[in-house]
């Protein structure tokens, strides 16, 4: 059986679908495609062009969203979705808002205007990302943070794809210089998170390739 991610490293949505993978103990191959600059024959497995993408034996699926829940079936041991229907529905519900929500204003809106823009060569937009950090990205977070009082994972009592979606956009936020220290819940959630060890693992080797490639 072969089996290949394809995507960029700093991602949020290929380390979604990662850690997914590495909590469920599947082996597999990473193959490195730049969005911006894909190939070809990428079309032929996201006519999108967007990452990520699997070829899980042969089976070709796009969308970070589609194939965590394509794991979750060919995969269900650890179950990273509950099975109360209303837990379920909360699970998909916060792992979109990561996903759409975060990842347009905290990634694109921040990361990519401060730490992308620069990996492509070009002067960092501090005016893009302060107008995100002081628009849109505040009450995201302090509705997270208010989701999150008297609890620790956001749906099902547990750890659920969810929880991965939105502490994987957070990694970015924090490659970007950013914290949620200011929203307590969410805060302890991130680190809560960040420490599992397939997060340990993939943000510092991210840390590391931007302290390589940028500076300190």
């Amino acid at each position: 059986m072969t089996i290949k991610l394809y995507g960029a490293m700093l991602s949020p949505f290929v380390r979604k679908t990662r850690v997914v993978l590495a909590l469920k103990g599947v082996e597999h191959e990473t193959v490195n495609v730049d969005p911006r600059n894909a190939p070809d024959w990428y079309r032929d497995l996201n006519p999108l062009g967007r990452i990520p993408a699997l070829d899980y034996d042969g089976q070709i699926l796009a969308d970070s969203g589609v194939i965590c829940a394509f794991l979750e079936k060919k995969h269900p041991e650890p179950s990273l979705y509950p099975e109360d229907p209303y837990e379920y529905a909360r699970t998909l519900w916060f792992e979109k808002f990561g996903d759409y929500e975060l990842g347009v204003n905290c990634t694109f809106g921040v990361f990519f205007n401060r730490v992308v823009r620069r990996l492509m060569g070009k002067e960092v937009d501090e005016a893009a990302a302060q107008k995100a950090l002081q628009g849109a990205v505040p009450p995201l977070l302090e509705y997270l943070d208010r989701e999150l009082e008297g609890k620790t994972y956001f749906a099902g009592e547990r750890l659920t794809v969810a929880d991965i979606a939105v502490a994987s956009q957070l990694v970015n936020f924090q490659h970007a210089g950013e914290g949620v220290d200011q929203y307590p819940n969410l805060a302890a959630h991130k680190e809560r998170l960040h420490a599992l060890e397939p997060f340990t693992q993939t943000i510092a080797k991210e840390s590391g390739f931007l302290t390589k490639v940028l500076g300190g």
